[in-house]
């Protein structure tokens, strides 16, 4: 995976002050990585964006935590073309015809699984696709 030239301290300043979303990353990178060598990733201010031709997922801390959520999670998100119908999914929107953003929490590392691995690769597939 292609990694911008201060990706390990842009990747600790991200998580300043939060060790167990850190080590969740962490854990998420890994797969990524390993699932999709040929990928970008960034860390930009809001959150941390994986690429291959386009965008398609990202890893960020809860901005507007709802009530529900655990207090300690990290925000998957990945670009579908449908909407995916499962309970982990904490938030789906669409904001364009056809292409659904979706919002997975994780808070332990065994979430970062197959099912959420096959998602991420069902965007890879739809970003690929894009113009």
């Amino acid at each position: 995976m292609e990694l911008p030239e201060h990706y390990p301290a842009d990747v600790l300043f991200f998580f300043d002050g939060h060790p167990a979303e850190l080590a969740l990353y962490e854990a998420l990178f890994r797969a990524v990585e390993e699932t999709f060598p040929a990928g970008r990733v960034k860390v930009q201010k809001t959150q941390i964006s994986f690429y291959g031709r386009h965008l398609f997922a990202a890893a960020s801390l809860p901005v507007r935590r709802r009530k529900d959520w655990p207090r300690t999670c990290l925000v998957v998100t990945a670009g579908l073309s449908h909407r995916l119908d499962s309970p982990r999914v904490a938030a789906a929107s669409e904001p364009y015809p056809g292409r659904w953003t979706h919002h997975i929490l994780v808070t332990e590392e065994d979430q970062i699984d197959e099912e959420l691995m096959g998602w991420l690769q069902e965007a890879w597939d739809f970003a690929e696709r894009k113009r």
